[in-house]
């Protein structure tokens, strides 16, 4: 269901009558780069869940990229913008999302780095990411057992209480992600992360027409497998905690 393109910061989850029962619904703002190099940009509701939010709900309004025009925040990124990767390579940006959270009116999780939490200048700023946003984090645990220089591990496993504390904040916060032709890395304030990859449908928890649905808001692939795959192993830190054990 396309809205329009026209957003404003602050608009709660609504609940609309589907199929009989009342489903939480919200809405998803999309700018994409079409085949053809036009950018197509449209809101669209859909179900607020994970397998929708997660796709939306990673770098918070203001977070800092590199790109070939200079330093730029995340909202004043668009599709066609050529970017900087943490790997030194420069891609095109193919899509950004965005959402608009509200902590007064939905469970807020999301988590804010200090400067210089994670090491010297990371990030450089203070950094805030949703809690199912990937870092990208190299041991020698993750190379000894899955042969990559390190693992993507989600923003809330680093939550310390000290340099990385979960947060509500007291307004509300616009939210987006970044996806490219296939998945990357960049830097985020300094910070190495992932571009968007949803995993398999499988991952997603969704099928026919709800996937259809999820689909519709990459308009430029036709399959789940236009994704590509996955560019490093996804762990938790439970997972580097067991493997330094054994």
């Amino acid at each position: 269901m396309d809205i329009g393109s026209s957003h404003a910061i602050g608009v709660a989850p609504q609940p609309l009558a589907q199929q009989g029962q009342r489903k939480l619904m919200r809405k998803y703002d999309v700018a994409v780069l079409m085949p053809d190099g036009e950018v197509d940009v449209f809101s669209r509701l859909a179900p607020a869940t994970p397998s929708f939010e997660n796709s939306f709900n990673a770098f918070a309004r203001g977070t800092l990229f590199q790109t070939a025009r200079g330093i730029v925040a995340i909202e004043d990124l668009w599709p066609g913008d050529v970017m900087r990767l943490a790997d030194g390579r420069s891609e095109v940006l193919a899509w950004r999302g965005s959402i608009d959270l509200v902590p007064q009116a939905e469970r807020c999780r999301l988590v804010r780095f200090s400067p210089e939490a994670l090491g010297y200048g990371r990030p450089a700023s203070d950094l805030v990411l949703g809690g199912q946003a990937r870092i990208y984090h190299r041991s020698p645990g993750i190379r000894r057992v899955t042969g990559h220089e390190g693992g993507l591990i989600p923003a809330a496993d680093f939550v310390d209480g000290v340099g990385v504390i979960e947060v509500t904040p007291g307004s509300g916060v616009q939210m987006f992600h970044l996806a490219f032709q296939q998945h990357e890395r960049l830097l985020a304030n300094g910070v190495e992360v992932e571009s968007l990859h949803p995993g398999t449908a499988f991952d997603l928890g969704l099928r026919g027409e709800m996937l259809g649905h999820y689909l519709s808001f990459f308009p430029h692939h036709t399959c789940m497998a236009d994704f590509g795959q996955v560019g490093a192993p996804r762990l938790r830190m439970s997972d580097l905690e067991l493997i330094d054990v054994a």
